[in-house]
């Protein structure tokens, strides 16, 4: 077989080399921990013998862990490079299985931990002085309590945990690696495969027919599989109902927020808000439809920018601009953007069998690495400074915090990313001069807020839906998700669904739908971000000082307190009204251009 990426020039790859030099010392490494695994089993019953078996076995589990980790990062970052190669295939299900083990082997840890009673631990505080860097991780444990099961129990689940994970992965296999989207004809008839990678490129072409055409061919591929995707879908949803109830909570969403200690009315407030501002994106959909020159605004019409005048930036383009809005953080952060754009974090170009989309990963002991699909354009510099938000974060609390709090909550992730996109749009729009430029910067920003505030709810109200509905029974068929999700689309997007007939099945092409109630947090967070990129660049230092604090804190105080350090209080639905007031400024902006003309 032929490598998929030996025309990648080596500087637009990631170095991996970095984690392990070769595949050799990670192979030494999963056996080393195996061993060490097996060790461990002889700390089961002996958690609480002692103030200083507590702290051994904590710090023997957190430096597993953070072992385990590494060899994580660098077989899925091996393996999303090219999903075809067998060996990296293998490489993760044996990364996935030493994760699988390590919950198997210290599944004793927590229900040990909650028989402690409070006098026992003050005692072990005063014991050993040790404990007391743990603190919060074992607060955080004991909020948990009534949905810690015995120790028995526990391993049992834990044992599950490979069989829990394949519905994903076969998702993940079927998507990226064994499904063929077909050839269609690009705008200069060169005849194109329709790849994860380029779709939503070729949504974005000026010429309708292909804009049609890359639809129609894509959605009808998923309308061939779609009963599979259904299976693997459903199985997902019935997984985390199943762990939810048997861990004592009332629905699969309050056991994922809990993880995070967000009450569940964070998430039915942003649908509530969210719900009443749809009039403001039919409003921009009716602009669209006008400026676009359509009796009938498709869904296939939704994506392809507005603007005549061309913003196409390059990637080493980026790359500077990049850094210069950037810089507004100070000589720190700007020192990490730069050790990232240079030192080989960032695995830019396409490539056969490559995972789709974008991210920002890596380990506690690695480089905030991020994963790019790159294409000339300014949603791409755009991905950039968000994939960057989140290597900042990411490399600004692990130098800052030990591993037991080198992380930070899912929750807080996506403002650290969506506040440098709004950064850059306040950047840009200040810079401007001309008014063709100014436009299409600004329809570049409500396409964004579309596509994360709008559309993230409502793959977050999807994504409840199917919950509650396995939860009361329903049988998630292809039928009935195509159903729902159809109704759901016409809602917000006010197109009916009759017309828009291959939307039905966007459903199953959605990753993040096997992220158990991740997507909500893309809207909240970018909402948060807004409020926050405002006071960064119209406040004062202390504004500044108080973000990068939060981007240093890590998990060593509850997400809610996190941000509130940083000026958001994010049980209110304040700052989610605030987001909107500054969509509807620019769509106003925008709607009195198009009035001058300045779109033709």
């Amino acid at each position: 077989m032929a490598d998929n990426r030996s025309h990648l020039e080596e500087k637009y790859t990631w170095d991996l080399t970095t984690i392990f030099d070769s595949d050799q010392k990670w192979e030494t490494e999963v056996n080393d921990l195996k061993i060490d695994l097996e060790k461990a089993q002889t700390l089961a019953g002996h958690l609480l013998d002692s103030a200083k078996n507590l702290l051994e076995t904590t710090e023997i589990q957190l430096d597993l862990s953070r072992r385990i980790e590494k060899v994580y990062v660098y077989a899925h970052m091996k393996n999303d490079q090219d999903t075809t190669v067998a060996k990296y295939q293998e490489y993760q299900s044996k990364a996935s299985a030493l994760y699988a083990r390590f919950s198997e082997v210290f599944s004793f840890y927590e229900p040990e931990f909650m028989t402690i009673l409070p006098s026992q631990f003050d005692d072990f505080l005063k014991e050993e002085p040790r404990l007391e860097d743990y603190h919060h991780f074992f607060e955080k444990l004991l909020k948990n309590k009534e949905h810690v099961l015995s120790q028995a129990e526990e391993e049992l689940l834990a044992g599950a945990q490979e069989i829990f994970n394949g519905a994903e992965e076969t998702f993940g296999l079927l998507d990226n690696a064994d499904i063929q989207f077909p050839i269609i004809k690009d705008e200069k008839g060169r005849e194109i495969e329709i790849t994860h990678g380029n779709f939503i490129h070729l949504m974005e072409s000026k010429d309708r027919q292909v804009r049609q055409a890359a639809y129609e061919a894509l959605y009808s591929t998923y309308e061939q599989f779609q009963h599979t995707y259904a299976k693997t879908l459903q199985t997902n949803v019935k997984v985390n109902n199943y762990k939810a109830r048997v861990h004592h909570y009332t629905s699969a969403r309050q056991a994922a927020m809990a993880a995070n200690f967000i009450p569940e009315t964070v998430y039915d407030t942003l649908l509530e808000v969210v719900n009443r501002k749809l009039p403001l994106l039919h409003r921009y959909l009716e602009l669209r439809k006008k400026i676009l020159g359509l009796e009938t605004l498709k869904m296939y019409d939704v994506y392809t920018p507005l603007s005549q005048t061309d913003l196409s930036v390059n990637y080493d383009q980026a790359l500077e601009k990049a850094e210069e809005v950037l810089s507004i953080f100070g000589k720190e952060y700007s020192d990490y953007v730069h050790q990232a754009f240079s030192e080989r974090w960032i695995d830019v170009h396409v490539n056969k069998g490559k995972r789709s989309g974008a991210y920002s990963g890596g380990a506690y002991d690695t480089k905030a690495f991020m994963l790019l699909n790159w294409q000339d354009n300014l949603d791409n510099l755009y991905t950039l400074v968000h994939e960057t938000g989140h290597s900042l974060h990411s490399t600004l609390t692990r130098k800052n915090q030990p591993y037991v709090y080198g992380d930070y909550s899912i929750f807080l992730a996506e403002i650290a990313s969506t506040t440098n996109e709004n950064i850059l749009t306040e950047a840009l729009l200040k810079d401007v001069t001309d008014e063709k430029e100014r436009f299409a910067i600004l329809n570049n920003y409500l396409d964004g807020f579309r596509g994360t505030i709008f559309r993230q709810s409502q793959f977050a109200e999807f994504e409840h839906a199917i919950y509650q509905a396995d939860q009361a029974g329903d049988v998630l068929t292809s039928d009935y998700l195509n159903n729902l999700y159809g109704q759901l689309n016409e809602k917000y997007y006010g197109l009916a669904k009759e017309d828009n007939y291959y939307i039905q099945y966007e459903w199953a092409r959605i990753p993040h739908f096997y992220y158990n109630y991740y997507v909500y947090q893309y809207a909240t967070g970018f909402a948060a971000a807004s409020y926050l990129a405002n006071k960064i660049v119209h406040g004062q230092q202390k504004d500044i000082d108080n973000y990068l604090s939060y981007l240093k804190a890590g998990n060593s105080d509850y997400p809610l307190n996190v941000i509130a350090k940083a000026g958001v209080d994010m049980t209110n639905e304040v700052y989610l009204e605030d987001a909107f007031t500054i969509f509807e400024e620019r769509l106003t902006e925008l709607e009195a251009l198009v009035e001058k003309g300045v779109h033709l």
